[in-house]
């Protein structure tokens, strides 16, 4: 089976001004998100990659934009789009580290549904389904070392991650994923395996000092202090 690069987007408006921005439209990259998406297409100019899926949004079809353009086959697949957070979409995330569910999100994710929104659940399950389906496909066309990407979320890759290691959703919390960061994940016909998880180059080494304080808590891929 093939060979994946997970990309979650780069840095957008929402991310920088802490608002859970969910599935909201006209949410794009700031400045160091475009950068760093731009970025990752030197990065990656002379992989010989086969397709790009992204999510359906706006930050990840920028980022797709910026990183790949036109050089690959692209597609837009709303199985790996970004959790339905329902009522809780759009909301500040400091404020919604004090309502009662946000434990439950934190510490049994497997159990939580957004109020009016969707399931952690379901949404890695879909994801799941959507990624290894994409990835039989793909080695079907082009073989069993073909490359390809997958430009999603957050909370998306965590589970895609988890999913990897064979790590039950409930634990999926312990996993960080940054904006514009990739993680390299290979099927097997009964088995993946994860060669790299939230690499983003040297930028960790800046970002290092938030995630010494052990109260901070994620949700939506973000680092929020309780």
């Amino acid at each position: 089976m093939g060979t994946v690069l997970l990309i979650r987007h780069g840095r957008s408006v929402a991310n920088v001004e802490g608002i859970l921005a969910g599935r909201a439209p006209g949410v794009f990259l700031d400045e160091v998100g475009e950068a760093t998406a731009s970025a990752l297409g030197e990065k990656f100019a002379d992989l010989p990659i086969a397709h790009v899926v992204s999510s359906p949004l706006d930050r990840t079809l920028q980022t797709a934009d910026l990183a790949f353009g036109s050089r690959f086959p692209r597609s837009v697949e709303e199985q790996i789009n970004e959790c339905d957070y329902g009522d809780w979409q759009g909301r500040i995330l400091s404020e919604l580290a004090t309502e009662p569910l946000w434990k439950t999100v934190q510490d049994e994710p497997d159990l939580m549904t957004f109020p009016n929104g969707e399931s952690m659940q379901s949404m890695a399950n879909r994801a799941i389904s959507a990624i290894r389906a994409w990835d039989e496909k793909l080695t079907a066309e082009f073989g069993s070392d073909v490359i390809w990407v997958a430009i999603s979320h957050g909370d998306v890759i965590k589970a895609l991650c988890a999913d990897a290691l064979s790590l039950p959703l409930r634990n999926f919390q312990r996993i960080s994923i940054e904006p514009a960061s990739v993680s390299v994940v290979q099927y097997g016909k009964d088995s993946a395996k994860l060669h790299k998880l939230n690499d983003t180059g040297d930028q960790w080494l800046k970002t290092l000092s938030k995630y010494a304080n052990a109260d901070e808590v994620t949700l939506g891929g973000e680092v929020v202090s309780k």
